[in-house]
């Protein structure tokens, strides 16, 4: 994996904007929201401006003049250098290539299921389930609203619509999950600790192996 000078993806969201036309920040965020990819990027005041001033001092982007709307302060509006644009691209292909660990905070509560025991588990995840089902609906709604009504290209929310389908298969796990919680398949052994650590008697597989 290449070692970039600058690594938040922020910075991908600003380059693919000014790689259409020159802009300022605050026009920036506005067409980020309206295009839904604040669900891909993080976006707010601060770290956009601080992004945008990390590509300067890097030489990726660079000032090319600045403007003023009627009574509002003036603001600077920006262009891709050769140099950003190069990184773009090599950026994005590395990316599309090569998974890497992104450690979400979801998988590490997974891996602790077992502290709930299995009615609170049952419970958290019963929860999960619902806020999953709004989100995708309120997704769909949103891809409806744009690709589907021609206001945009399915090739620009492409994103959403890959994380439309992982939200989908979290969901469908998340209802298994329950399912054997409820029907025992998925059991809880007995555990306890002991001079040399951790033991547990139960199943501990698909075969029903104790220890």
């Amino acid at each position: 994996m290449t070692r970039r000078k600058i690594s938040n993806t922020l910075a991908l969201a600003v380059l693919g904007l000014l790689l259409e036309r020159t802009m300022h920040p605050y026009e920036m965020a506005a067409i980020l929201r309206e295009r839904h990819k604040d669900s891909s990027f993080k976006v707010n005041s601060g770290s956009l401006y601080d992004t945008v001033e990390a590509l300067v001092r890097h030489g990726w982007i660079e000032p090319v003049e600045t403007a003023r709307d009627g009574r509002r302060p003036e603001r600077t509006v920006y262009a891709t250098t050769e140099l950003g644009r190069s990184e773009f691209v090599g950026w994005i292909d590395e990316l599309l290539r090569r998974p890497v660990a992104e450690y979400p905070k979801f998988m590490a509560a997974v891996s602790y299921l077992g502290a709930l025991g299995p009615d609170g588990a049952a419970e958290a995840l019963t929860e999960r389930a619902g806020h999953l089902v709004r989100r995708i609906e309120e997704t769909k709604a949103v891809l409806a609203d744009t690709v589907g009504a021609g206001k945009a290209p399915r090739l620009f929310m492409i994103e959403v619509e890959c994380a439309l389908h992982a939200w989908e298969a979290e969901l469908a796990w998340t209802r298994r999950t329950v399912a054997e919680i409820g029907d025992g398949r998925l059991s809880w052994p007995e555990v306890e600790r002991s001079e040399d650590g951790w033991t547990w008697t139960g199943p501990t597989d698909g075969e029903g192996t104790t220890r």
